[in-house]
């Protein structure tokens, strides 16, 4: 009997097949969201992690353009202090990029009331204020070289035409000047991103608290200070980050316009680090400078995002 009730409690005892199922399934799932995530994690490593190194390891050596490189430490990052050339960029870059910021945010918010009313034609005024926002950057410079030429300039030809100007306005001849046609340039190729942006965080405000804003008696100042400004808080923000950035790393539309004259005027801080690689054939200058500029970027989005997160705190 003890024989039999011993075999019949080893029959009725569940087996553990189930609980090593489960076990390898839970070990299965980790590796199959390595396997998917593998591609991508290739092509970070492949085009950012590899070359990040490359910078890093060039700043810290002597590295000419044709030759070999020769470690050197600190010097790269000590020649950054007398760097007249840097120096006077990141002044033009911080004036640019406040100057930019504020006519972008003023002229979008003004496009931005005409792109949002009800009246006719809104859809055309969305459309053609997004259109330069397709053109390259280097394709919309050129075409704006063109015309601030003195000879064949469409827009000096406008200027004498009504009588403003008698002979070439010299768009590009003075610092002032050259640094107002980049900005207007910049206004008009990205100002419809910024629209479209705008008007779908407009477009997301619930109506109905403006129609209670207005039972309740609030005035359009009161509407825009309490109900639109905090709803479009984080895509104001999301603007103003892209917008800072995107200035501290203009690039393309002072090497078609002006060449960062006229006499090293507009010369900016990735144009500075352009010279160092390929007008002076400083390699290690020049990733030194380009680790400056990627530590400030990524200090001032910290800053940034902590901002952000206090004021929806």
């Amino acid at each position: 009997m003890a024989t039999m009730t011993a075999e019949r409690q080893a029959v009725d005892a569940p087996t553990p097949a189930p609980a090593t199922r489960a076990t390898s399934r839970v070990t299965r799932r980790p590796l199959t969201g390595m396997l998917f995530v593998a591609p991508t994690a290739v092509i970070v490593a492949a085009l950012f992690v590899v070359p990040l190194a490359v910078l890093v390891y060039m700043s810290f050596a002597d590295w000419p353009l044709i030759g070999s490189p020769t470690p050197n430490g600190l010097e790269n990052y000590r020649k950054i202090a007398d760097d007249e050339l840097f120096l006077g960029a990141i002044t033009f870059t911080l004036v640019y990029t406040a100057i930019t910021t504020v006519v972008v945010f003023g002229v979008s918010f003004v496009l931005v009331w005409i792109s949002n009313s009800p009246r006719r034609g809104s859809t055309f005024y969305r459309t053609a204020f997004f259109l330069p926002y397709v053109v390259g950057t280097a394709a919309a410079a050129l075409m704006w070289y063109i015309d601030l030429n003195d000879q064949i300039g469409v827009f000096n030809q406008i200027l004498q035409a009504v009588g403003i100007t008698d002979g070439p306005a010299g768009f590009l001849d003075t610092p002032a000047k050259a640094t107002f046609s980049v900005v207007a340039m910049v206004v008009w190729k990205f100002i419809g991103f910024q629209v479209v942006v705008l008007l779908v965080g407009l477009q997301s405000i619930p109506t109905e608290l403006y129609e209670a804003a207005r039972v309740d008696g609030a005035s359009t100042w009161h509407r825009l200070r309490y109900i639109t400004i905090p709803y479009l808080r984080p895509t104001l923000a999301l603007l103003l980050m892209l917008s800072i950035t995107g200035s501290l790393l203009a690039f393309d539309q002072f090497m078609v316009l002006t060449r960062g004259g006229p006499d090293n005027a507009t010369v900016t801080l990735v144009y500075a680090v352009y010279n160092a690689a390929f007008s002076s054939f400083e390699l290690g200058s020049a990733a030194a400078l380009s680790m400056v500029l990627l530590l400030a970027l990524v200090v001032l989005n910290i800053v940034q995002l902590r901002l952000l997160r206090k004021r929806e705190s």
